[in-house]
């Protein structure tokens, strides 16, 4: 089965200094239909005007990834631990809730652009430190795994997080190792195929912004409309 989620379906939010588009209830956009999917809590596209800066906060136990698209970003928080990212790189963050965190786009000139994700962390498994990943122009690329495999960067969680780059035409083909699974377009047109347990045939296309929601599908077939970046979130149930 599978849903589509456009970005215009999604919430919206513009303070001047912060544009945001969110696909979970976040902040003031509350929808009771979309809480989360699975370990999946939020899934953000934000945009942080030059200088702008979150504000030091406390976050639940999550693990927090932020994706750099554009610009640059430190993160501090309260213990006197700070991070850098620039534009393709991402950074994974295993919150501690005795901790604050604070963002800053520390450009003058430019933008800051990220995803943000939050997945809910298993109790049992301590914080760990600060880990990152630059993007890769490869046509598959896991980025964050429970197990760290591939050179990836460990989860608290069942899931495994991939990044997609395709050119024009490309096709590909992805094994979902959960029963649950979401797709981000974060640019460009992608068709999908997807062969359900019970035969159906599903063919969506998607274009930026939007993603879909994936169950019980074993498989994708993707092809790329136009060059395409993407994220895949492949929950473990």
């Amino acid at each position: 089965m599978i849903i589509t989620r456009t970005a215009n379906q999604c919430g919206k939010a513009d303070y001047g200094w912060l544009k945001a588009r969110y696909t979970f209830s976040f902040g003031h956009y509350f929808d009771p239909n979309f809480l989360n999917y699975g370990a999946l809590r939020v899934l953000n596209q934000e945009i942080l005007a030059p200088k702008a800066e979150f504000k030091p906060k406390a976050y639940p136990h999550v693990d927090i990834l932020n994706i750099i698209l554009q610009g640059e970003a430190e993160y501090r928080d309260s213990a006197g631990n700070y991070n850098q990212a620039r534009q393709g790189e991402c950074l994974l963050f295993s919150t501690r809730q005795d901790l604050r965190y604070s963002e800053h786009n520390i450009s003058d000139k430019v933008p800051l652009n990220r995803l943000q994700l939050w997945l809910n962390a298993n109790s049992h498994q301590a914080p760990q430190s600060v880990q990152r990943r630059v993007l890769s122009d490869q046509p598959l690329t896991l980025l964050a795994s429970p197990t760290a495999e591939k050179n990836s960067m460990c989860l608290r969680q069942s899931a495994w997080i991939s990044s997609l780059m395709l050119q024009a035409n490309d096709t590909r083909t992805i094994s979902l190792q959960g029963k649950r699974a979401y797709l981000q377009s974060v640019s460009g047109n992608v068709e999908i195929h997807a062969q359900s347990y019970i035969n159906n045939q599903f063919n969506v296309n998607i274009k930026c912004g939007d993603g879909i929601f994936i169950q019980d599908e074993p498989q994708l077939r993707l092809r790329a409309i136009s060059s395409f970046q993407g994220l895949l979130i492949d929950l473990g149930s």
